[in-house]
């Protein structure tokens, strides 16, 4: 599994031969990549507010995974031509991805004059194996946390469950968890890499990253934090 962060919370994520984008978002001040050079098979949106949905046009031809709601207003409005609606606590196969929509604490309306709601925000566990409740040390997995605040579900059953061994959390505070919350998370989900995401965006969400390099290190968790350049690739 490769992991490419685009800035904000824009990620790529390769499962052997599937591609996957995660909330189309190349308006951020860390990316130099042009969408239109990208070709993933699968667009997972955690949720419908503009800075997570923007891009969705640019990638038409994809399948898109998200909430009914959210596939309904991005067919409607975006032109997606392909979609597959799902909710909290189902498992999508993709490809030769297994993708995961779990609880995130957020706000969800979509900033238009579409005057609806996205239904529950959401953020998605994917692996390349399905997930059980027998543990499978060859899996490896991936939690891109969504926008959302700090909850027990990562602890309680994201943790021991799905069994993470990276997660992406939002770090900005202001809209989203600040760096300490973000760093009880990454201690909560036991995870082995830890990145920070959903930051220096706009000016709410400007931070110093060592406050949470030294968050996650003050939890007394063993996740190794990686700040990634936009565009970075790194192999998990």
């Amino acid at each position: 599994m490769e992991l490419t962060w685009y800035g904000h919370a824009t990620w790529g994520v390769e499962v052997g031969d599937t591609s996957l984008l995660i909330d189309p978002f190349f308006d951020n001040p860390k990316t130099d990549t042009d969408p239109e050079e990208l070709n993933p098979d699968y667009v997972l949106v955690t949720h419908g507010h503009a800075d997570h949905i923007a891009d969705s046009d640019r990638f038409r031809g994809a399948h898109f995974v998200s909430t009914p709601e959210i596939i309904s207003y991005l067919t409607d409005e975006y032109g997606v031509e392909d979609g597959t609606g799902m909710n909290l606590g189902g498992t999508f196969e993709a490809g030769d991805a297994f993708v995961t929509m779990v609880r995130a604490d957020h706000s969800n309306g979509i900033d238009t004059d579409y005057g609806a709601t996205g239904g529950m925000p959401a953020g998605f566990v994917i692996s390349d194996t399905k997930p059980t409740q027998v543990a499978d040390e060859d899996s490896t997995t991936f939690y891109h946390a969504g926008d959302t605040s700090l909850h027990s579900e990562m602890k309680d059953v994201i943790a021991p469950y799905l069994e993470p061994d990276a997660a992406a959390v939002p770090a900005g505070d202001h809209f989203t968890m600040g760096p300490w919350q973000a760093a009880v998370a990454v201690d909560w989900l036991d995870v082995d890499h830890a990145f920070p995401m959903h930051y220096d965006s706009f000016p709410p969400i400007e931070i110093d990253t060592d406050d949470f390099v030294k968050e996650v290190k003050a939890t007394g968790s063993d996740a190794e934090v990686h700040v990634l350049d936009g565009d970075e690739t790194f192999p998990l």
